[in-house]
């Protein structure tokens, strides 16, 4: 008999200390293809951060061998195209920022867990989804 996956964490922060909120339905994103780039101990890879995705992007993320744009109909993926909103791995994104292709991240959207992996500073220079009062992200 084989472990069913525990549902994500149910104390979901994003990397503003607020309560994660929704990435995307359309199509459905998250490593529980709950709309949401909730964590919890079974996504090893750290879907965490909620990218907008974008032509450079996608094709970086083709070319280290994450394919994004390919459906992939057994794992309910549907292929991406720019403007998509979806939870990528902490990892390849900032991979894609060092080679200075970063998709832009919805912070709200973002899992706190993120930040054992990526710096808010990074995270926020990437920011799509800034406060009318961006004085709120000092404290960060």
């Amino acid at each position: 008999m084989t472990a069913q996956p525990t549902s994500p964490n149910t104390e979901n922060r994003n990397v503003l200390g607020q309560p994660l909120e929704p990435c995307g339905t359309d199509p459905v994103t998250g490593f529980y293809r709950d709309g949401c780039c909730s964590w919890g101990v079974e996504d090893s890879g750290l879907h965490t951060i909620c990218a907008v995705m974008s032509v450079e992007f996608l094709e970086h993320q083709r070319r280290i061998g994450n394919d994004l744009s390919t459906p992939v109909p057994q794992f309910r993926f549907p292929g991406l195209r720019p403007g998509d909103r979806w939870c990528v791995t902490a990892r390849n994104w900032l991979i894609a920022a060092q080679d200075g292709v970063a998709a832009p991240v919805v912070l709200a959207s973002t899992h706190a867990r993120t930040l054992a992996v990526v710096p808010i500073e990074l995270l926020r220079a990437h920011a799509v989804d800034v406060p009318a009062d961006p004085s709120a992200l000092e404290d960060l």
